[in-house]
């Protein structure tokens, strides 16, 4: 009974291991907090990054986003993927706003995004306006499939009344997320 008993612990623990093996692998991410320290519905409060497979998914969450051009509301995401070079080799940025365009571009450090040079590949940017969020997914290849990434985000809004732009940095101004694996 005994040599039963153990025949029957070693298959179990065999197919546990062989379904462990088979079940797909998760993706390496990590989600970020940001305090509401915006008087704007863009006011960042939540970064998440998945690194995939296949792509890397940004996910930010914001106050109150609008889907009105007099919000003014846009974002940047510079993406690092080189360990040995300080600095973002590229940037998504668009408008948070209906009828609006983005664009992934490469870039040097943190250069405007009219220094860029735009990034041929797979990238998509949606924006839930019920949800404040806004999700960004870019294909590995057109990053040149790094080992690893990590971010820094800045977002910016415009008052409806013609004032000034405010601006909010995930953390302090450039400054990055931890490296983030595939």
């Amino acid at each position: 009974m005994r040599s039963t008993f153990l025949g029957a612990a070693t298959l179990t623990a065999a197919a546990i291991l062989t379904l462990a093996q088979l079940a797909p692998a998760h993706a390496d991410g990590i989600g970020v907090k940001d305090p509401k320290d915006l008087a704007h519905g863009v006011d960042l409060r939540s970064v998440q990054v998945e690194h995939k497979a296949r792509s890397i998914v940004v996910t930010t969450t914001h106050t109150d986003l609008r889907p009105s051009f007099r919000t003014g509301a846009s974002g940047s995401v510079f993406l690092d993927t080189d360990p040995s070079d300080p600095g973002p080799e590229y940037v998504f940025a668009g408008g948070y706003f209906m009828g609006t365009d983005y664009q992934l571009l490469a870039i040097e450090g943190f250069a405007g995004t009219r220094e860029g040079t735009p990034v041929d590949g797979s990238y998509v940017m949606r924006i839930d306006y019920d949800r404040d969020h806004v999700r960004m997914r870019i294909a590995r290849e057109a990053l040149g499939s790094p080992d690893e990434v990590r971010v820094a985000v800045k977002v910016a809004g415009s008052r409806p009344d013609g004032g000034n732009t405010r601006r909010d940095w995930l953390g302090e101004p450039r400054s990055f997320t931890e490296w983030v694996a595939q």
